[in-house]
């Protein structure tokens, strides 16, 4: 029985390390230029910084979205889900037909598939996150309206 584990240990770890192959890459902070947020998916001034998709099979991308005072997204839905990781600042999130809450730094934001919601900065302050999504079919996400000024404070 020994005599038959080691080789296909041996074997399995081989193939694994095969599979694996590659290097680790870094992309310097400020290596890629910003990009600004495009008028039609954003209200107010929008930055994204360190943008990055992952190789396939791999459907992972993201960057790191800053939104000066009442900068915001408009209403989009993502096709798998999205994760923000809030790094300064202080934003809202909101889930259609719910509450706007509010996210500081340190928060994480877990957004469901095909879920219409918005995020950005508060009135007062900016805020910035890291938000990462996986594409299905190449698409990460479908933008839809401008949220209102309405929508936006709460009213």
């Amino acid at each position: 029985m020994t005599r038959l584990i080691a080789p296909l240990v041996a074997l399995s770890l081989m193939t694994a390390e095969s599979q694996g192959a590659g290097e680790i890459r870094v992309t310097p902070n400020g290596a890629q230029p910003s990009v600004n947020g495009a008028a039609q998916n954003f209200t107010g001034t929008v930055r994204v910084d360190g943008l990055f998709n992952g190789d396939a099979p791999a459907r992972i991308g993201g960057g790191t979205v800053t939104f000066e005072p009442g900068a915001r997204t408009a209403w989009h839905t993502h096709p798998l889900e999205q994760t923000l990781i809030v790094t300064a600042g202080v934003g809202y999130v909101q889930q259609e037909g719910g509450p706007r809450q509010q996210i500081r730094p340190g928060d994480t934001v877990w957004i469901p598939p095909h879920t219409r919601h918005w995020h950005g900065a508060t009135a007062s302050n900016g805020m910035s996150h890291i938000a990462i999504a996986e594409a299905e079919d190449g698409k990460t996400v479908t933008w839809a309206e401008q949220v209102s000024e309405a929508q936006y404070t709460g009213q």
